[in-house]
């Protein structure tokens, strides 16, 4: 029975975890390494992740400078960059590539916050869903007989808190990146 829970807690912490990697790519009015998390170089025939090819510093609260450990790779990685859903534009003077942030507007702001309740609310799903797949192992399990009604039901108690303390999280979340992406 507690594995019931624990798989249902592992499936939980995944649908978080997969919230936390999707909200790292909205982009906020503020420099951040992770913004480039997704982009991947064409490496010597290989893609590889940008934050292995170079290193990302972030010298200034709207400037990020990357500056590739290869400088035959300064091309790629900024077609890769233009080439992405962020919309920045990056220039190169041979050894470092710099990009400016440019602030957003407002309207974009309030596109951003909606995008991130949508993945937000897909989260929220994602975490019911695993929840009713509990509740149905348990029912299984009850006309299995390997349960009791009063056990079933303590379970699914136990299930529902769970259900609980993850949706806060994701709120708890949603929240943070709201303030993140309206700040000035």
């Amino acid at each position: 029975m507690h594995e019931v829970i624990s798989g249902c807690e592992e499936r939980m912490k995944k649908s978080l975890a997969s919230l936390k990697d999707g909200f790292a790519a909205i982009r906020t009015g503020r420099a951040s390494a992770s913004l480039f998390d997704k982009i991947r170089v064409d490496y010597y025939g290989n893609k590889s992740p940008l934050n292995q090819v170079a290193n990302i510093s972030i010298p200034e609260a709207r400037l990020i400078v990357i500056q590739p450990w290869d400088k035959n790779l300064i091309g790629e990685i900024e077609k890769a960059i233009r080439s992405s859903e962020l919309s920045l534009n990056p220039s190169n003077d041979g050894k470092v590539i710099r990009i400016s942030i440019p602030p957003l507007t407002e309207e974009r702001r309030k596109e951003l916050v909606k995008l991130a309740k949508t993945q937000a609310e897909q989260s929220r799903v994602a975490v019911r869903n695993i929840r009713r797949d509990g509740n149905d192992e348990l029912k299984k399990l009850l006309k299995d007989a390997a349960l009791t009604e009063d056990e079933e039901s303590k379970h699914g108690e136990e299930l529902q808190k769970l259900t609980d303390g993850y949706i806060s999280k994701l709120n708890l979340i949603l929240e943070e990146k709201e303030k993140e992406i309206l700040e000035q």
